[in-house]
């Protein structure tokens, strides 16, 4: 008996740990804590800022009235229109040729006031006649130039 008796005091019985049951349901809470510490770092930056947003430079500045602006109407644009036959038109005017062109864009670009233009080539236009047009106005150094579309 003593045999048995010994054995049995040597059996020691552990226990297993309980084993965590899969939960059913998803946690729905929401970790707050990056969001308390992003708040905090937010309110310190707004609590140094604001000391120095209130500083002021006091400067005396020159009281005066601006002149009025001119009361003129901007000038009328101009209308340059390439034919399909390539023909170019000086606001309606037929030109007898480019050294016209050039004379009068020259003349153009002299303005003290610039000018819009407003070029209106023809669907069926000569692109070489338009591109000398561009090249002209460019090389006088008109830059207010518009193509306007016959749409």
């Amino acid at each position: 008996m003593s045999a048995s008796a010994s054995s049995s005091s040597r059996r020691v019985r552990r226990r297993r740990a309980p084993v965590a049951a899969p939960a059913a349901e998803p946690m729905m809470d929401i970790n707050t804590t990056p969001l308390i510490d992003v708040m905090l770092v937010l309110l310190i930056m707004l609590i140094i800022t604001i000391p120095v947003q209130l500083d002021a430079i006091h400067m005396q500045l020159p009281v005066g009235a601006a002149p009025p602006p001119p009361q003129e109407p901007p000038p009328e644009p101009l209308r340059i229109d390439v034919g399909a036959d390539g023909t170019v038109l000086w606001n309606g005017e037929a030109l007898p040729d480019t050294g016209a062109l050039d004379r009068r864009l020259e003349a153009l670009a002299a303005r003290p006031v610039p000018q819009d233009i407003h070029l209106r080539p023809d669907r069926q236009a000569p692109y070489a006649v338009v591109a000398h047009v561009l090249a002209s106005a460019q090389r006088d150094g008109l830059s207010r130039l518009a193509i306007v579309g016959s749409e």
